[in-house]
């Protein structure tokens, strides 16, 4: 997503220092091998995601989880001699702004890992600065094909790739839905092209027939113009390429119009926004996610009760993605710091023994990076609401 698979900021738990240098105040900052605090020397990881806009539910949710991670590892940390701490940025969604944002966090040298960006297209523009200055960044979410195909050391991500969801997508909805004539809505963002694309190149692989591809913008409301054109084609599906946003309002809109095709979508759907907006208009409604419940194990079920103690609420779209993409970077540097015999070890040395980690066992997936950056355990879940409720309800999974 950016990934897309899919809530206001709760920057608790960050440090005075860290919540200077995330609002972008300009407060100079020192490197790692000279910063001391009472734990020790420093060594921050930060997050990146939008904290406000229309897309913070899944901003913060990931922000969240990476920041437990990080507070669960301090004392493990203080014990190797560093003060480990975690610093939140506010991408608000848009790359210039996500650019800026790695500038500043780059700059500090007591930064050692990213966990983000949420969206890809903000994630693909902040990765090149990142790759300039060696800093490790490993996504929970990014789902476009382009951000690891670029071959770029230190990015990697934890979820499956639009060229991998688009297709599973497309077999389904031919293969069980049934569908041979498809109507392709998308937001024309990286996210929702890149995943629309793979989509259709698979369905017409299958045989079936797309009979419209059509673009809408973020932030649109009113969709009566392409929905006229979906009901004129008389689709048996139509498939939505892009988020939550416009995805509820679109289905909602849809039923209205009397469009009664199955709907579906990506990834970027799965959110409780969804049943919140669009309500029963749901019906017949699905949606693929590189996410899943951590619920099933009990790694997973102890994360959750962690969680709902520590911020009061129940774990959402990327909360254990976030927690486990901060968990593979924290691994990693603790083999770092291992292999340097206890001394604080360079960006070039954490990069390379993140991308090094294997079969690390997460609270919701298991974690091996390709050369590439991708995880070789990544999954695709096919899912469907139901009586209008999220999350939906799991039809089937794909595995790579």
């Amino acid at each position: 997503m950016k990934k897309t698979k899919v809530l206001s900021a709760l920057l608790s738990g960050a440090l005075a220092a860290g919540l200077l240098a995330g609002c972008g105040t300009g407060t100079k900052t020192e490197t790692a091998s000279t910063t001391e605090s009472n734990g020790g020397k420093v060594i921050k990881i930060v997050s990146q995601s939008p904290l406000s806009g229309s897309s913070a539910s899944f901003g913060e949710s990931m922000k969240l989880g990476a920041q437990l991670a990080v507070e669960q590892q301090k004392e493990e940390f203080k014990k190797l001699g560093f003060d480990l701490q975690f610093v939140p940025y506010d991408d608000q969604g848009d790359p210039k702004k996500g650019v800026a944002n790695a500038q500043t966090v780059t700059a500090d040298k007591a930064v050692l890992g990213v966990v983000g960006h949420l969206m890809s297209g903000v994630s693909i523009a902040a990765s090149e600065t990142y790759e300039k200055l060696s800093l490790v960044m490993v996504s929970p979410s990014s789902t476009a094909v382009d951000l690891t195909e670029r071959g770029l050391k230190t990015v990697s991500r934890l979820v499956a790739r639009d060229d991998f969801q688009g297709p599973a997508a497309a077999k389904y909805a031919v293969e069980t839905l049934k569908a041979k004539n498809i109507f392709i809505v998308q937001d024309k963002t990286a996210y929702g092209s890149g995943l629309a694309n793979a989509f259709q190149k698979e369905a017409e692989k299958l045989g079936a027939k797309v009979v419209g591809n059509e673009g809408i913008t973020v932030g649109e409301k009113d969709f009566n113009g392409v929905l006229t054109q979906v009901l004129a084609k008389k689709p048996d599906l139509v498939y939505f390429g892009g988020l939550y946003a416009e995805g509820s309002i679109l289905v909602k809109q849809a039923r209205e119009k009397g469009i009664t095709a199955p709907i579906m979508g990506g990834d970027g759907i799965d959110s409780p926004t969804m049943a919140e907006i669009a309500k029963d208009a749901l019906k017949d409604t699905y949606y693929t996610t590189v996410a899943t419940s951590p619920s099933t194990t009990e790694k997973g079920k102890a994360f959750v009760a962690d969680y709902k103690k520590k911020f009061g609420k129940d774990v959402e779209a990327y909360s254990a993605y976030g927690y486990d993409a901060a968990s593979v970077i924290l691994q990693g540097i603790k083999d770092a710091v291992a292999k340097k015999d206890g001394k604080m070890p360079s960006r070039e040395e954490v990069r390379a023994a993140v991308r090094g980690v294997k079969e690390y066992d997460g609270v919701v997936t298991k974690i091996s990076f390709d050369d590439k950056g991708d995880n070789k355990f990544a999954k695709v879940y096919i899912m469907k609401f139901e009586g209008g409720t999220y999350p939906g309800k799991q039809e089937g999974e794909v595995s790579k």
